[in-house]
């Protein structure tokens, strides 16, 4: 079995991309980073695919409307 990667590595791939982008393109790149069986974890939450990850850090607060879609703001990425 893979090792689980934290929210905080996807979170890190929108902030480098301020333009934004889609759910959909989220999804799309990280499964091409991460494989598309890739586990995800965050400091409150384990075992979840892609789109719960997804789900999870929106019902966070942790999503910021861009022109293309979504991206993030670093403030929103804890440091621990």
């Amino acid at each position: 079995m893979s090792e689980s990667i934290h929210g905080h590595e996807v979170l890190e791939m929108l902030l480098a991309q301020p333009e934004g982008v889609t759910r959909e393109l989220l999804k799309s790149q990280m499964q091409q980073r991460f494989g598309a069986t890739a586990r995800y974890h965050t400091c409150s939450a384990s075992d979840m695919d892609a789109d719960a990850l997804i789900e999870f850090l929106a019902a966070r607060g942790k999503f910021v409307d861009a022109p293309a879609g979504i991206t993030t703001e670093a403030e929103k990425i804890c440091s621990h």
